[in-house]
């Protein structure tokens, strides 16, 4: 995968359908690397907007991205408990060290009470509409949304504590180990 090795800090490059940048994520500390997914790690990472805008996130978040399914998973580590933010996009490649994706607006928040809602609908048909998807990519978005609610709903990885906390704690060392 591009010569990258655990511990590699890459950077994130979220783009829209019709190939402009929509947002860009500086830091992701590589946990883990499969032949299907990538695991990264950040902590109060700069963020920047389409529009110039960019703000630093609050706290740990252990991300997930997938080859082959078009959705990718932020497990975000609150204050108030752990909270999931999971966008239905495509499957990631990386290119120069930088993770790159395709946001399709639509959303699955899930709360620390295992209770989730489905985010930005309005904004996924309208993009739809000005961005041409196809009938055959809007189904495969659809059913991503509902294979990804069922993981939610089964409590499959990585929507369980015991998931999380073993990547929280590989990204505590890895944090430790370039200290020293």
């Amino acid at each position: 995968m591009d010569n990258i090795k655990v511990g590699d800090c890459l950077t994130i490059h979220c783009y829209k359908h019709n190939g402009i940048l929509h947002r860009v994520c500086a830091e992701a500390i590589v946990l883990e690397i499969t032949e299907d997914r990538i695991v990264c790690a950040n902590d109060k990472t700069k963020i920047t907007e389409c529009d110039g805008r960019s703000y630093h996130t609050n706290e740990i978040a252990i991300l997930f991205f997938y080859k082959k399914k078009w959705f990718n998973i932020i497990a975000q580590l609150k204050q108030q408990g752990l909270f999931y933010y999971c966008n239905i996009a495509s499957p990631f490649i990386i290119d120069n060290h930088i993770i790159k994706y395709i946001d399709y607006d639509l959303d699955l928040r899930v709360f620390p009470d295992g209770g989730f809602h489905i985010l930005d609908r309005n904004e996924y048909k309208y993009h739809k509409k000005i961005m041409n998807y196809s009938s055959e990519l809007d189904k495969i978005l659809e059913n991503e949304l509902q294979v990804l609610i069922s993981l939610k709903k089964e409590d499959k990885d990585p929507f369980n504590k015991e998931c999380i906390e073993k990547y929280f704690q590989k990204y505590l060392k890895l944090k430790k180990n370039a200290k020293n």
